[in-house]
């Protein structure tokens, strides 16, 4: 196997890794109880979570695109991937424990927010078929010129992955600080970056996605925002 393409089949790995070993450390890590940490708990993983999203959008900037596409070349994705892939396992090891339990809710109610739950990773799961999974986790080439998705999930809303997120880092019948500072913290950082990122995607599409803003007027939150 060639080497561009090892490193970019072992960074889907890594991918596919850092995914399961958040979704491992949200339930079982995050749900533990104990008393309030203090503030500097809450800054230190507010921190982490800020490095890791300043990733996110310092490689999402064009002008940053233009300046490593002449070095990496197709494993621009790639290197992405990688280091997006990293950080979040350096946001699950390096987090330190806010405690406190917040809410705590059993029998039907708790079934409900576990069907919520599931019915978010389930939404995540449709919009991400949506795209190419192989090319989202920077294994294959993305396509010139992309797509615009406007069919299935995105019919409701225009970011419906992250409503999924939404729902399933909130609504947990076990709500503790951590997992309450979790969901707080990641879903700023989407509905902060989500202007950003429509401006790109009007640069990209034109007309089209203004056609498709008219006609999906919510952009994750159903008749709120």
């Amino acid at each position: 196997m060639p080497a561009a393409a090892l490193f970019a089949w072992s960074g889907g790995a890594v991918f596919v890794f850092s995914l399961a070993y958040c979704t491992w450390w949200y339930l079982f890590r995050l749900g533990l109880d104990g008393p309030f940490a203090g503030a500097g708990a809450v800054l230190w993983n507010s921190g982490l979570v800020t490095i890791f999203a300043c990733h996110h959008s310092v490689f999402a900037r064009e002008r940053v695109k233009s300046l490593l596409r002449p070095r990496l070349g197709d494993l621009l994705r790639s290197v992405y991937v990688w280091v997006a892939s990293l950080l979040l396992c350096v946001v699950c090891s390096g987090w330190r424990r806010v405690g406190a339990t917040l809410v705590n809710v059993t029998g039907a109610a708790a079934l409900a927010c576990v069907i919520v739950q599931v019915a978010g990773v389930g939404l995540i799961a449709w919009s991400v078929s949506r795209i190419d999974p192989l090319e989202l986790a920077g294994i294959r080439r993305a396509s010139s010129p992309a797509a615009l998705q406007i069919g299935g999930p995105y019919r409701m809303v225009r970011h419906p992955l992250y409503l999924g997120w939404m729902l399933a880092t909130f609504v947990t019948p076990h709500l503790t600080g951590d997992r309450l500072l979790f969901a707080v913290s990641t879903s700023l950082y989407l509905v902060v970056a989500i202007p950003w990122e429509e401006r790109l995607l009007q640069r990209t599409f034109g007309p089209p996605y203004g056609c498709y803003t008219a006609h999906v007027r919510w952009r994750v939150i159903p008749f709120i925002y």
